[in-house]
């Protein structure tokens, strides 16, 4: 009888411990963490940006590179950092969550802007001034591999904050569908203005600092804001909601692909109820719902068949024969995101060099707002970031409740409708670059300047701002709408795996964006050529923006065609409804079109 009763009271300790644990999980997370969590992301952004919007300058007038070798070498450097994301998101999803990788990547991120501070102080590592830019003396090779490792800490830093910080964040908050709809705002709108102005900031103190005072404290600044954002990161971790890692997302899709071919010859039931589910098994990586079956790629369907040596007892089968349909529809909805994510990369090579090529512009036009101010062509991105923050403002107050009346859609348009927007209005883009490019360089003829790599062309710079309006307004549509995709449509255990794919698309974009230049600054003729390592005035930087053009039509009819047949993932979301003050289990379908159940 005793034993029975300590058997009691222990069951009943042990349900007040996890009531107990329940209110503490509760209570972390929201709203409260924004702070520190945006806090380490704006420093950090501000810190990006201040480090690579100039450093087109840096490497053309402190290390005397030519024009396109400066080009490229930061446009693959960016492709890098924009690659080691998808290593960052195997290290936080599979095993160190993550808290811990923004934490370690952040670190690593500061050692590299030390690094580059102190090379852009210590004379030895630059080489001699070259005011004319003729005949300058390069930077040696010991001087240019200081750089390369500099930039590639930074680059390894990044792979693991980028795929990490956004979607840190969105674990604070309930995602969920039901949830989204409900609420007045969208996260991805509000983080994206939150780091527009962090970008702003950045844009004119930091590349004011590097035209007017110097490299070295125009390099320290952003090195002093990365220490304040892993200090801002730290000070919120007790409020932090961490969701623990469910395992290498890469091994879980490995295993559905062997799986599958191991039953090759097996015929898949017509029924999709025979097909093998495991709730317990699946609970670490469904917390908010398991995904349904849906009947694309039926192939990968033989991976759930349950067969005669198959162990779909209690016991975990061997999940290299056989696989549950939540993890089977885990590589379908990766694989069905495949063909959208890729559209990215050609908008992306598109425009990898244009901001450079337009400092380069920007430079040799007149800058001056005084007699005695003029602005720092790497400033002229102030303009799209303006534009984009005004926008995100815009598309959240006026045209989200507008667009609302027409569809029905609590987000007044689909991510894939947005995202086609923003390519459209990319293109306009680039045709207004390459006409503005041909009114310079016609300012230039009219007054004898062409042969003067160094000359103030007459014609103002605010010639620009156009492009770079139009730019920000496709930043409003196609980048927010791109990582929002990613995020709603992945698996919820590979959320940082797909915001890795989205800087993938921009390092393979950057990789092609290399290409594409190289390969026209290599048969577009020595004479003529269209982009010059020294003289712009005497390129034909127009036809390589008309090139870039006819490239994003292309795409354009690509994206179109996938967007047409995409089926949006079927998902059985799992929620809570007070009745009577109590909660109650609720199922909600969510069918391919975004529409809801609820059982």
């Amino acid at each position: 009888m005793e034993l029975e009763l300590q058997r009691g009271n222990m069951a009943k300790d042990e349900e007040k411990q996890e009531k107990i644990e329940d209110i503490q999980r509760k209570k972390l997370g929201g709203i409260k963490t924004m702070p520190f969590i945006l806090g380490n992301e704006i420093c950090d952004r501000f810190a990006t940006t201040g480090f690579h919007a100039n450093m087109i300058t840096y490497l053309t007038q402190e290390l005397n590179l030519p024009l396109v070798k400066a080009s490229n070498t930061l446009t693959n450097f960016s492709g890098t950092a924009s690659l080691t994301p998808l290593i960052g998101a195997l290290i936080a999803d599979s095993f160190a969550g993550r808290f811990w990788t923004i934490i370690a990547a952040s670190i690593i991120y500061e050692m590299g802007l030390v690094s580059i501070t102190i090379s852009a102080v210590v004379p030895k590592l630059r080489p001699p001034p070259c005011s004319t830019q003729e005949s300058c003396k390069e930077a040696s090779e010991l001087q240019l591999w200081v750089l390369y490792i500099c930039l590639l800490l930074t680059s390894i830093g990044s792979g693991g904050i980028r795929p990490c910080v956004v979607t840190f964040a969105a674990d604070q908050f309930d995602m969920t569908k039901s949830s989204v709809a409900s609420r007045s705002w969208n996260f991805f709108n509000w983080y994206y203005f939150s780091m527009g102005m962090a970008t702003l900031t950045a844009l004119t103190v930091v590349v004011y600092i590097q035209d007017n005072v110097g490299w070295g404290w125009g390099l320290g600044v952003p090195t002093i804001a990365m220490a304040l954002s892993i200090l801002a990161f730290l000070l919120g971790s007790p409020l932090y909601k961490r969701l623990k890692p469910g395992g290498s997302p890469l091994v879980r899709l490995a295993q559905v692909v062997v799986a599958a071919l191991k039953k090759k010859k097996q015929v898949v039931p017509e029924d999709p109820g025979l097909l093998y589910e495991n709730r317990e098994l699946d609970a670490a990586i469904s917390v908010h719902g398991r995904l349904l079956h849906s009947n694309q790629f039926k192939w990968l369907d033989k991976a759930a068949i349950v067969t005669e040596g198959d162990a779909a007892d209690s016991k975990p089968p061997n999940l290299w024969r056989l696989a549950t349909v939540h993890r089977v529809e885990e590589l379908k909805s990766i694989i069905r995101m495949l063909p959208i994510w890729a559209a990215g990369i050609l908008l992306v090579a598109s425009s990898s060099h244009q901001h450079s090529f337009t400092i380069q512009q920007a430079r040799s036009m007149d800058r001056h707002l005084s007699r005695s101010f003029q602005i720092p062509p790497a400033t002229l991105s102030v303009f799209g970031i303006i534009t984009m923050l005004s926008g995100l403002v815009l598309y959240e107050r006026l045209f989200v409740p507008f667009a609302r009346r027409f569809t029905g859609n609590p987000s007044g348009i689909t991510c894939l409708q947005r995202m086609g927007v923003g390519f459209v209005v990319n293109i306009l883009a680039t045709i207004v670059a390459s006409l503005v490019e041909i009114k310079r360089k016609a300012v230039a003829a009219n007054h004898n300047l062409l042969d003067d790599p160094k000359a103030v062309i007459p014609i103002s710079v605010f010639w620009l701002v156009p492009q770079f309006c139009l730019h920000g307004v496709a930043e409003v549509f196609m980048s927010v709408g791109h990582m929002e995709f990613l995020y709603d449509q992945s698996p919820e255990s590979m959320r940082s795996m797909a915001a890795a794919l989205y800087w993938i698309a921009i390092s393979m974009g950057n990789y092609v964006g290399t290409l594409m230049v190289s390969l026209v600054h290599e048969y577009s003729g020595k004479k003529g050529n269209w982009l010059p390592d020294r003289n712009l005035n005497r390129g034909r930087l127009e036809y390589y923006y008309w090139l870039v053009s006819g490239v994003q039509v292309i795409n354009l009819i690509y994206y179109v065609v996938c967007a047409w047949f995409y089926t949006y993932k079927p998902l059985e979301e799992v929620g809570e409804i007070m009745c009577n003050k109590d909660p109650i289990s609720s199922v909600i379908l969510l069918d391919k079109n975004g529409g809801e159940e609820t059982n």
